[in-house]
């Protein structure tokens, strides 16, 4: 089952077998990039940044910016066939370059440490809050019974222990079994059910009699709305929805099979995750404008705004657990890919087996993310810099260590490889070649500095 299809002559094959079809691979990819953050983030940013003027801008950069990197990132994952770390020194030996970008690789498997080891707090709070929707603890609670359930458990750091220690358990289960045993087999699972638990919360959605005053939310074009900062906005979304910068997506370009065309993949990723936050978006607000609630309460959507629509709603509870078990999907999808650049790595540096390397970087960064559990709680009043623990690894990873990864690896891909190599990797040196090796060159890497330093 290995791919013997390697490149340079030498035919390099991966290590951890690879993906059985170019759609095994686009469902692990899509898995990873849509996550908690499409599913509340990018709604409430269209809807309060002008709208469908917003969603448009939106779409330009994440073709003209997110996408570029996406396909530098899975070519270089492939031509290397190895860990991030890895395959930045091996390709940069042979690129004639130095050894030294193994430093690129390195950042991008400890941003996804880093980042998993807070998003596995939130995500445990989801599995909660799918046991709380399914024992009705939201049906016809009023804002100040929801704010209380939410305090009281996020307030209890044995609790929220608990739930990060169960979902990092799952997340590590999965990575163990390998790619095509583990990781293919969950992503052709969850990734289409997340799509089924979707429209089934729309169609309900629909039947709310808001649906229309949702819409208009989103997408009437409010051009008076869309200013300097919006457009920061949309630059910034397009970057961190679709997981580059992260080594996730290297990682995966590594089991992809040589007949794979990187474009046409990474077109069906961008597509996938951008119709999935619009189907959010749709699903969201009509039930928030339904019972006259703020739809701008960002994170505070999810577990204050929406247990409160659902418990005022017929048949609140089935679609107030449907959505949470949606979420809970979208988390453990996102996590497979922040965990398996730091397990291919174990496993190739010092021979672990995917059993044991999971169980380490697992074990890691559950550690790691008893500072988030304790920023809620024990811990909330201690403040540095950013704020909480918690706030500082959001801000570090998602400001500095993303950017600068994605920085990076689209100078790495654009200008370090040669014509030769990217152009092997993506199908020989037509416009569609063309087109990208300008885009990586030169308006990706600008991009990225503008947010990187608006972002500082």
């Amino acid at each position: 089952m290995l791919s013997n299809q390697g490149r340079n002559g030498g035919k390099r094959k991966s290590l951890h077998g690879h993906w059985s079809s170019r759609m095994a691979f686009i469902l692990a990819v899509t898995g990873s990039a849509v996550g908690l953050g499409n599913i509340w983030k990018f709604p409430y940013i269209a809807g309060q940044n002008g709208g469908g003027a917003f969603v448009l801008v939106y779409l330009l950069c994440v073709v003209l910016i997110g996408m570029p990197v996406m396909m530098s990132e899975i070519l270089i994952g492939r031509r290397g066939r190895r860990n991030p770390i890895a395959t930045m020194e091996l390709l940069g030996k042979e690129e004639g370059s130095s050894g030294h970008w193994r430093w690129v690789g390195l950042i991008g498997v400890l941003a996804g440490i880093l980042i998993l080891s807070y998003y596995s707090v939130i995500a445990g709070w989801v599995l909660v809050y799918i046991v709380k929707s399914a024992q009705g603890a939201f049906v016809g609670a009023d804002s100040d019974t929801v704010s209380a359930i939410f305090a009281g458990f996020t307030g209890n750091w044995l609790s929220v222990t608990f739930s990060h220690t169960v979902f990092m358990a799952l997340t590590v289960f999965v990575v163990a079994r390998g790619v095509e045993r583990g990781l293919e087999q969950a992503v052709r699972f969850m990734v289409p059910a997340l799509l089924v638990l979707m429209l089934t919360l729309l169609a309900y959605s629909i039947n709310s009699g808001h649906f229309m005053e949702g819409v208009d939310f989103m997408f009437t074009p409010a051009w008076d709305k869309l200013g300097w900062g919006s457009v920061l906005a949309a630059l910034g979304q397009a970057f961190f929805t679709l997981s580059i910068g992260m080594g996730a997506i290297m990682a995966y370009g590594a089991y992809l099979p040589e007949d794979t065309s990187i474009m046409g993949a990474s077109g069906a990723v961008v597509v996938a995750d951008t119709c999935i936050a619009i189907l959010a978006g749709l699903v969201i607000f009509p039930l928030v404008f339904a019972n006259g609630l703020d739809p701008a309460e960002g994170a505070g959507l999810v577990f204050h705004t929406l247990p409160l629509a659902f418990g005022k709603m017929a048949g609140g509870v089935i679609f107030s657990t449907l959505f949470f078990i949606l979420l809970a999907f979208a988390a453990w999808t996102s996590a497979l890919g922040l965990v398996e650049p730091a397990v291919a790595w174990l496993v190739e540096q010092f021979g672990r087996t995917r059993s044991q390397a999971a169980v380490i970087v697992g074990s890691l960064i559950w550690l790691a993310g008893m500072g988030s559990v304790l920023s809620f709680n024990v811990l909330a009043d201690v403040s540095f810099l950013a704020g909480t623990i918690f706030d500082n690894v959001d801000y570090l990873t998602s400001n500095i260590m993303l950017p600068l990864g994605g920085l990076l690896i689209t100078i790495f891909a654009g200008w370090v490889m040669c014509r030769n190599s990217t152009a092997d990797e993506l199908g020989g040196a037509g416009t569609t070649y063309k087109m990208w090796r300008v885009l990586a060159r030169f308006l990706a890497p600008i991009g990225i500095l503008i947010v990187l330093f608006n972002a500082i």
